[in-house]
């Protein structure tokens, strides 16, 4: 039996949404989310690869089909995931008073993350955050070693949009407010700075 859900037309995050409730409903079905649009295109097949199914993206005129198929639950990788740290980071300053410090201190937490463990997996910029994975980042170096260790790095689109600096991202990749707080749940370790 084929599930279809009929997301097109509508806006980010809805066609992740709809995807999900099925997703969580589904007990070994396929799945066809039907989408128009590039950016719902992009969240359903990373909403897809996180929950463990395999993907197929059928293009009929303005409209991708995406055919989607669950894996076996592999226990290792669930066991794996309860050890995993998503730190999330909402400005671009470390902790509230001076800028000048707040600045100096994030720098110094960021190097501070380039000696760690391979424990680190994920690191999500949201709103004055995003400053730190964008052009004239003071802490770009960093970032682009820890996504060299397999870090991923995620950036709000939302907020990129808001400070205009959509076309300035220059390291990792726009995420949404969905995949963002899928992250941070399903981490065994959070931190948010």
């Amino acid at each position: 039996m084929i599930r279809t859900v009929d997301a097109r037309g509508l806006n980010c995050p809805q066609p992740v949404i709809l995807t999900k409730r099925v997703m969580d409903e589904n007990s070994g079905e396929e799945i066809v989310t039907l989408v128009n649009s590039e950016t719902s295109l992009e969240n359903v097949c990373k909403l897809a690869a996180s929950r463990g199914y395999v993907f197929v993206i059928e293009k009929q005129g303005p409209d991708n089909h995406i055919h989607m198929t669950k894996q076996e639950a592999d226990e290792s990788a669930k066991s794996d995931a309860e050890k995993d740290l998503a730190i999330m980071v909402k400005s671009q300053y470390f902790g509230q008073g001076d800028d000048e410090l707040g600045a100096a201190l994030m720098k110094s937490f960021f190097y501070t993350l380039t000696e760690m463990g391979p424990e680190l997996k994920h690191l999500i910029f949201m709103n004055g955050g995003i400053h730190l994975t964008t052009e004239e980042s003071p802490i770009l170096d960093h970032l682009q070693f820890l996504q060299q260790k397999g870090v991923q790095i995620l950036s709000c689109g939302t907020c990129l949009d808001f400070y205009g600096k959509k076309d300035q991202l220059l390291v990792g990749q726009v995420t949404n407010m969905y995949n963002g707080t899928e992250i941070l749940t399903n981490a065994g370790k959070t931190i948010v700075l």
